[in-house]
C-alpha cells in the first residue's frame, strides 16, 4: 500500500512539474523576449513613398518639385542629375553616377525657421549640439528601415512628405500628422526603395542609428557630406 501511494505522489508531482513547463513554454513561445520589446520601441512603423532627386511636381507629390531639397537649393546640381526611378543600373541611375549617397530619404521635419535661423525645438533633438547657425542638425543623418526580411540604411536628405514641423512624430510617439494621398510618414529614394524590394508604397519600419553603427553596404559606397547650401 505504501508502494502504491508512494508511486501516485510521484505521479502527481511529475504531472505538476511538466504542466508548469509547458505553461513556461508556452509563454515564452507567445511572449516576446525583454529585448524584442524594447527594439520594436525604438522603431517607428509609417507609410512609406518613394521620391528621387529631380522629380517634377505633378498630383501624386502635391506639386512639390524635387529639383532643391530643405537644405540645397542646388540639390539637382550636387546629385549630379535626376536620379530616375526607371532607369536604373543597380542602385544607380543609369545616367550618371551620383556625386552624393544615392540611398537617402525625407522626414517631416526641417530644423530651420523661414529666415534661416534655427528652430528652438532643434534643442531637443536627441543629439542635438551647439554648433553654427548655418549648420544643420540633422542633415546626412543616418536612419535603418526594414521591410519584411531586409534591412537598408539611408541619409537624411530632405524634408516631408508634406509637412516640415512634426516633432512629435519625427522625434516622438506621434503619428505623422500628413494625412495628404497614402498619409506617409517617410519619403525614400529609388536606391532605398529597391534595396529594400519594395514594389508598391507600403508600411515599413524605421530609426535613428549613428553612422559608427551602420554596417558595410551599397548606402557606404558614397557618404554625403556636404551642409548646408542655399
Amino acid at each position: 500500500m505504501r508502494i502504491i501511494n508512494k508511486k501516485i505522489i510521484y505521479f502527481v508531482v511529475l504531472l505538476f512539474i511538466l504542466v508548469g513547463l509547458g505553461g513556461v513554454w508556452e509563454r515564452t513561445k507567445e511572449e516576446p523576449t525583454r529585448e524584442k520589446q524594447e527594439e520594436d520601441i525604438l522603431y517607428k512603423s509609417v507609410m512609406t513613398t518613394v521620391f528621387w532627386v529631380g522629380e517634377n511636381s505633378d498630383e501624386s507629390n502635391g506639386f512639390i518639385p524635387n529639383h532643391k531639397s530643405y537644405w540645397d537649393s542646388l540639390w539637382l546640381e550636387h546629385y549630379g542629375g535626376i536620379d530616375d526611378p526607371n532607369d536604373r543600373c543597380g542602385y544607380n541611375p543609369c545616367a550618371f553616377i551620383p556625386k552624393e549617397n544615392p540611398f537617402y530619404f525625407a522626414l517631416p521635419y526641417g530644423d530651420r525657421n523661414e529666415d534661416g535661423t534655427q528652430k528652438d525645438s532643434v534643442k531637443l533633438i536627441p543629439w542635438y549640439k551647439n554648433i553654427s547657425n548655418k549648420e544643420s542638425q540633422i542633415k546626412n543623418v543616418w536612419i535603418e528601415i526594414k521591410y519584411k526580411n531586409k534591412i537598408c540604411y539611408a541619409q537624411w536628405e530632405d524634408v516631408g512628405p508634406f509637412e516640415d514641423d512634426d516633432f512629435d512624430y519625427v522625434f516622438g510617439k506621434s503619428e505623422p500628422k500628413n494625412i495628404f494621398g497614402v498619409s506617409a510618414g517617410l519619403d525614400i529614394s529609388p536606391a532605398t526603395w529597391d534595396c529594400l524590394g519594395m514594389t508598391d508604397n507600403a508600411v515599413t519600419k524605421w530609426r535613428f542609428v549613428e553612422e559608427k553603427d551602420v554596417p558595410e553596404g551599397p548606402w557606404k559606397l558614397i557618404i554625403t557630406k556636404s551642409s548646408v547650401s542655399f
